[in-house]
């Protein structure tokens, strides 16, 4: 995978370059995203699925890039460590540019909510982007974590670029049987037998598993094609029901509207990464 910088209102844009005639090209956004249960997904309208999308939009997301061109050789995303550190690493690294063009986010103005018996994904309107999520699995090692935060004063970097995804290991023979989890290991997981967390060395926080979910859902809401000015409130949500969140909010044209960032909102959103910085586009440099 290879990040190249972006013009301005280009958006997040991942190319196929192992397709034939040039690489099909698919903007990262809720219309072309299909509902898959443990991965986010964006699909060409040729068949051309590209898939684990969202710790990489989470990072972006966090690093404050708004435009970029993601070349993949492949239809995955490289797993990394199942978080989001890496690139968020490799980001910065290579360093982002700043473009003569307002900042645009999508400002919340009304309650939106899906949900269906067991789970609940839910927008309303907020400063800055704000995070409430709650889950409750039959496993004591998971059990009940519930998790708020203000999504801004660097916190992305210190509290959830690192929170790594996590399964259990009764599930590992039924996912490969459905071909996924196929590069799957405790290098790139949180694996949970019975009780027990598997990997060397534990968690890396105490309440990893909530806060992977809200690292999923960043990455899942940047697919609203900016950042979100609202607060976020997730029951036991997955990828599919964040996607129906947005399918809803954007049907209902008087739930949101475009805004260029203020001085202050563009400080906020930055700040998730841990700078200040006008509020101006940034894009990745080569990474």
């Amino acid at each position: 995978m290879t990040l190249h910088p972006a013009e301005a209102d280009s958006g997040i844009v991942f190319r196929r370059t192992d397709i034939a005639g040039g690489g099909a090209e698919i903007q990262a956004t809720w219309r072309n995203a299909v509902e898959t249960p443990l991965c986010t997904a964006i699909v060409h309208p040729s068949g051309v699925r590209i898939s684990t999308i969202e710790h990489l939009m989470s990072a972006l997301h966090g690093c404050g890039v708004d435009n970029v061109l993601v070349e993949l050789s492949g239809g995955e995303v490289p797993i990394m460590d199942g978080s989001s550190a890496p690139f968020v690493f490799l980001i910065d690294c290579a360093g982002t540019c700043e473009l003569e063009a307002p900042r645009r986010a999508l400002r919340i103005l009304k309650h939106v909510m899906v949900s269906d018996p067991e789970r609940s994904a839910s927008l309303c309107p907020g400063d800055g982007l704000s995070i409430h999520f709650e889950i409750d699995f039959d496993s004591s090692c998971v059990a009940k974590q519930e998790w708020f935060a203000k999504v801004h004063n660097g916190l992305y970097k210190r509290e959830v670029a690192r929170a790594r995804t996590f399964g259990f290991l009764h599930e590992v023979d039924r996912l490969r049987a459905m071909g996924l989890a196929r590069g799957g290991s405790l290098d790139n997981a949180v694996v949970i037998s019975g009780d027990e967390v598997l990997n060397e060395g534990g968690l890396r926080f105490e309440n990893e598993f909530v806060r992977h979910k809200v690292l999923d859902s960043i990455g899942d809401l940047y697919l609203a094609g900016g950042p979100i000015l609202g607060h976020f409130h997730g029951v036991r949500a997955g990828h599919a029901l964040v996607l129906r969140l947005l399918n809803a909010l954007m049907a209902d044209e008087t739930a949101w509207a475009w805004t260029d960032l203020t001085e202050s909102d563009a400080t906020q959103q930055a700040e998730t990464a841990g700078a200040t910085v006008p509020p101006i586009r940034a894009v990745a440099a080569s990474a």
